[in-house]
């Protein structure tokens, strides 16, 4: 196996992990057994030890000397902190992308808010709405070009698929949403860079709430 293809299993063994953990397949706490991921994924050890090492630098796996490595459990105090820290990062990549977006940029925002609105018609489905909400806000954080930014968020984005919610199956969780996904592209389309890093962490902020809303 040439080293591309070795990277490329890699990142195949790590993709089909980490939809496995986020789609409760592998819940919180679940033990990331590399004999038993390889046997079960029909392949060697060694790019299932490389992507469970992944996995823990991405902070949806740790590991223990005596219990080896396992899905993270997140908490409540854990998910407030995951989201205090986003609502800052999120306003910050907004007001940046607001300064570089394109005409091109903006239409692509649009199709991915357009889309969403579409969606609120049909059932709610909490995979495809959170991975929805997360492609919005990726697309802003590309736009902004901040690559430590984008790092730092795409870890807290990981830990905040393990919290177990019932946020996404709520019809007017689902509105909102978009009603605020809206408000931050109409500051983007307009220049006006305060307001949609205000928009944007008063999103992330009402997430936070919405998510732990019992």
């Amino acid at each position: 196996m040439t080293t591309t293809e070795r990277a490329l299993l890699t990142e195949s063994v790590h993709a089909t992990l980490r939809e496995q953990i986020f789609a409760g397949e592998l819940p919180p706490g679940a033990a990331l057994s590399v004999p038993a991921l390889a046997a079960k994924l029909n392949v060697s050890r060694t790019p299932v030890r490389e992507a469970v090492q992944q996995l823990i630098s991405e902070g949806i796996a740790v590991y223990t000397r005596n219990a080896g490595a396992k899905v993270d459990v997140v908490d409540d105090e854990t998910i407030r902190a995951v989201f205090e820290v986003r609502e800052v990062l999120d306003g910050l990549a907004a007001h940046q992308a607001t300064l570089r977006a394109t005409y091109k940029n903006i239409e692509d925002l649009s199709v991915l808010v357009v889309d969403q609105r579409a969606l609120l018609d049909t059932p709610p489905d909490h995979r495809r709405d959170a991975r929805m909400d997360l492609e919005f806000h990726t697309a802003i954080r590309d736009i902004a070009g901040n690559k430590p930014l984008r790092e730092a968020s795409t870890r807290l984005d990981g830990q905040a698929h393990l919290y177990r919610s019932d946020m996404w199956t709520i019809e007017e969780n689902r509105r909102i949403a978009v009603d605020e996904h809206e408000r931050i592209l109409a500051a983007i389309r307009s220049g006006d860079a305060e307001g949609a890093r205000s928009a944007a962490s008063a999103h992330v902020a009402g997430l936070l709430v919405r998510t732990r809303r019992k």
